[in-house]
């Protein structure tokens, strides 16, 4: 199963085999490629809007970053055997891991959307950003209150309630109080 340490070798690896430069790269995935360096060289935690534009630009999905198995079969996760897969962050400080990703199937290929159980944690220190890319967005909380910034709109969502969105209205999703949160998520971005 991927991890956060491995995410980077991944995109590299991708890249190299479809001949394409860290400029080539950063020019479709509109990154820099001081960005694109610092993720392929594990030295930033990216948040997952650079991931899809990245996917993207490379015209794989978001999964591939995440997958190891080529199971064509259902996907069943049990409780007991969630391995955190990611961590990611939307803050300016890019090395403050704000969420950790518990990816749902990772043993599913060819899927279309991601799901996930993603512990929110609490950071108030202001350092938190938009974010926006193509697709769209399903949160379900199950513990905790979310904070739901999505435009210029903000909602407090509680434990039961969802919110459902399209991902590319700049966005941003954080504990709405010190607790955290825990959701489940589906992100959905079109290769």
């Amino acid at each position: 199963m991927a991890d956060d340490k491995n995410i980077g070798t991944k995109i590299k690896s991708i890249r190299e085999s479809k001949q394409i430069t860290v400029e080539e790269l950063a020019e479709r995935s509109q990154l820099s490629t001081e960005q694109i360096n610092n993720i392929e060289n594990d030295m930033n935690v990216p948040s997952l809007a650079p991931l899809i534009k990245i996917a993207r630009a490379l015209g794989v999905r978001l999964g591939t970053f995440l997958d190891d198995d080529e199971n064509l079969g259902p996907a069943v996760s049990r409780k007991n055997e969630a391995v955190e897969t990611i961590h990611t962050s939307n803050a300016e400080e890019k090395t403050v891991k704000h969420n950790n990703f518990f990816t749902l199937a990772p043993q599913k290929s060819g899927r279309s959307m991601e799901p996930f159980f993603i512990e929110i944690n609490a950071i108030d220190d202001g350092t938190l950003e938009m974010s926006a890319h193509e697709g769209e967005e399903f949160i379900y909380v199950l513990e905790g209150t979310l904070k739901v910034i999505y435009g210029k709109e903000s909602y407090i969502l509680n434990e039961g309630d969802s919110i459902y969105y399209d991902s590319i209205v700049s966005h941003l999703v954080c504990a709405a109080d010190e607790k955290g949160a825990k959701i489940i998520a589906a992100v959905y971005a079109p290769a």
